[in-house]
């Protein structure tokens, strides 16, 4: 099947977050936006046509998922990452973030340390501090021009703070690593040895590039999937975003007992209907979309690392080797973080996620979404060249 990712949709006025909220977020009216994670393509015609047959029914009263939902998750991540979860591990929460507050209040205590690693996607360090606990940071090590881990200073600080939780973004955002098994494993056996729990993050493990291959963390053995929380969504895969549906996979019986305890305080009580519909017809049948969706953003990214090479001088690609964020480098020009994204804003009249909000390690960095059509991505390196 043909499926038309250069196809430009206007978004405009459908109470688009991307889109319709420049006023609201202090940002000039005429700016193109490549910042929030979200896609500007339609989602595969059999999620639309299931959410139709669902919307035509005509009563959208309270709704759960039977065996039939569990079967299309679970045969996504088997064949997708030879790792098969019971249906009795899946928790459904309304989004990831949702899901890594809940295992906060859940797992640990007020004022237990919990461990990120920066620069990482700003809402993990915000949802341990709204909810009480202590942020403690393993900083990335930034070497010509790839992140890796500092593994030293990874395990000095758990033991150094008592760290409750690790949050682990795999494939990590923004900086675009898809963790190597060794590399997992390595920071997995560091928390066994001091009793951490690993929250991980894996809402973007659908998008790799060539030669890399995502791993489910608990896939790498039982003893670290005891001892972990796996979150996943159909949102970013799909474009699902906005009707809130994510399926949490947790092993342990207890830590799972916790978990939906701190769920039930949140008044949660069942899954959003038209997310249920669609997650199950995005991951039963929307392979070959996603196939050729991934061939799309590669050609995407093909088009920006040559676009950088030739027109962007003093701009280096961080290689992603996962998701569809890209992270530049702007650290050789000659302005401060705050001047480099008030000329990207007023000047190029782009709106990006400066590299700053995902931790002090990303200052005269920039994040862009490339998952829009290649016009819209060609516009906005032209305009983004204005600054140089």
């Amino acid at each position: 099947m043909k499926y038309d990712f250069d196809k430009v949709v206007d978004r405009k006025n459908t109470n688009c977050l991307k889109y319709d909220f420049m006023k609201e977020f202090h940002k000039p009216e005429d700016v193109m936006s490549l910042w929030v994670a979200d896609m500007d393509f339609e989602s595969p015609k059999e999620v639309r046509e299931a959410l139709i047959r669902a919307a035509e029914h005509g009563i959208y009263g309270y709704t759960d998922t039977k065996a039939d939902y569990y079967e299309a998750v679970a045969d996504w991540f088997e064949k997708g990452f030879g790792w098969r979860p019971e249906e009795k591990w899946m928790v459904k929460v309304p989004g990831v973030v949702f899901g890594i507050s809940t295992a906060i209040r859940g797992l640990t205590e007020p004022g237990d340390a919990v461990l990120i690693q920066t620069p990482v996607y700003y809402p993990f360090a915000r949802s341990i501090e709204r909810n009480g606990r202590k942020v403690v940071r393993n900083s990335l090590c930034y070497n010509d021009g790839k992140y890796v881990i500092d593994f030293d200073d990874f395990e000095n600080k758990i033991r150094e703070n008592n760290v409750k939780l690790f949050i682990m973004c795999s494939p990590h955002n923004p900086v675009g690593r898809v963790w190597t098994r060794e590399e997992l494993m390595r920071m997995g056996e560091i928390c066994q040895t001091y009793g951490v729990v690993v929250v991980s993050d894996e809402i973007h493990c659908d998008f790799t590039y060539s030669g890399h291959e995502h791993t489910i963390y608990a896939s790498l053995g039982k003893k670290f999937a005891e001892h972990s929380v796996i979150c996943t969504a159909p949102s970013k895969t799909f474009n699902l975003a906005g009707l809130q549906i994510s399926n949490i996979f947790i092993v342990n019986p207890e830590l799972r007992k916790r978990f939906i305890s701190a769920l039930n305080r949140t008044g949660y009580m069942s899954p959003n209907m038209m997310g249920i519909y669609a997650a199950q017809a995005a991951y039963r049948y929307g392979r070959p979309w996603l196939d050729a969706l991934k061939a799309y953003l590669a050609e995407n990214l093909d088009f920006v690392r040559t676009f950088v090479r030739e027109e962007l001088p003093g701009i280096r690609l961080v290689e992603p080797e996962g998701t569809y964020l890209i992270w530049l480098d702007c650290s050789s020009l000659e302005y401060s973080d705050a001047e480099l994204n008030d000329r990207i804003l007023n000047e190029a009249k782009l709106w990006l996620d400066g590299g700053s909000m995902f931790g002090e390690e990303g200052e005269n960095f920039q994040r862009i979404n490339i998952a829009c059509p290649r016009s819209v991505l060609k516009d906005a390196l032209i305009r983004f060249k204005q600054i140089l």
